[in-house]
């Protein structure tokens, strides 16, 4: 049996709130409840938004809550040339293409509402272009991305929390794109590339980042490389419903130190939220690996609650 890999990607654009932390408990423990190695990547690419500050800050979370990663962590600022191949790769292949619209024009030309309702989907304005007249507009330095063809996909894929996902990239998003206008690679080719690089068998995150699990699997089997085991898991949300921020405040690490709370009854509340010790057990990271069950994570979003935390101190 191969050796399984899990890991952990944080950005370095705020402090983890509990929500984060909790994620990459369940996929350190994932990874370690089967002897398996756990990566560290940074995702650092959107250079004007991350801080090493933060950076230092997440790392220091992460190991105060038991947390620990085989090698050196990898920086996705240090990968370009990795993530300029991949592109040439499909662009070579035409599965993928520069695009020259602007978000104005993709408003203006959809002719259906986006899947989820919050965006248009791309209409493939860009697709039919000739080569050599688009490789032209792209040398005259006209601005533009570059998408991924999503025809052919598969129409879903297999999630070890969810099961089976019905996606139609088609006409969830259409042509997702892979690098930026700005030039910075985009979060599915840079994160879907590291991992098959790296080896990567299974990628646990948070529920919110389904979809990218069929992107970055069309993705990977586009260009040959292996395609992970996805594990999307339901979110941890404030007590008032609301998504937790990535900032400094009452839902970090640092918040709840301050307030009197010690390293391994935060570890233990995120434990029992996960469904995998009882309310008030102090838990360590070793006891956690040794009884790890997917299945015992709940099916909904959890909320965070400092007065059911505040049964897990001594």
């Amino acid at each position: 049996m191969a050796m399984q890999v899990g890991r952990y990607a944080p950005s370095p654009t705020g402090s983890l709130h509990l929500g984060n932390l909790r994620t990459a408990l369940a996929a350190w423990v994932s990874a370690r409840a089967r002897g398996g190695r756990f990566l560290l990547r940074i995702e650092d690419l959107d250079g004007p938004r991350c801080r090493a500050e933060s950076e230092r800050q997440q790392l220091e979370d992460l190991a105060a809550l038991g947390i620990d990663w085989d090698d050196e962590p990898i920086r996705q600022s240090q990968r370009a040339s990795v993530y300029a191949s991949i592109l040439d790769q499909l662009e070579r292949r035409r599965l993928a293409y520069p695009c020259f619209c602007s978000r104005k024009d993709i408003a203006h030309a959809a002719s259906a509402p986006h899947a989820t309702g919050t965006a248009a989907p791309y209409p493939g304005t860009c697709a039919a272009l000739p080569h050599h007249e688009a490789m032209a507009r792209v040398a005259a330095g006209t601005a533009h991305c570059w998408r991924l063809r999503v025809q052919g996909a598969p129409r879903g894929f297999l999630d070890g929390f969810a099961g089976d996902v019905a996606i139609n990239l088609e006409e969830d998003g259409g042509d997702f794109v892979i690098r930026r206008a700005d030039g910075i690679f985009a979060y599915q080719l840079a994160c879907a590339v590291d991992d098959g690089v790296s080896g990567v068998t299974e990628v646990l995150r948070g529920g919110d980042l389904l979809d990218s699990g069929a992107r970055q699997a069309w993705l990977l089997s586009c260009v040959g490389l292996p395609v992970p085991r996805y594990i999307h898991i339901p979110l941890m949300r404030g007590e008032d419903g609301a998504r937790l921020a990535k900032r400094v405040g009452s839902e970090d690490m640092t918040g709840f130190l301050g307030r009197g709370f010690d390293e391994t009854a935060i570890r233990s509340y995120l434990a029992w939220s996960l469904g995998q010790c009882g309310m008030g057990e102090r838990i360590t990271m070793e006891d956690l690996a040794g009884r790890w069950d997917i299945a015992r994570v709940p099916r909904e979003d959890v909320f965070l609650r400092e007065k059911e935390m505040a049964r897990f101190l001594v």
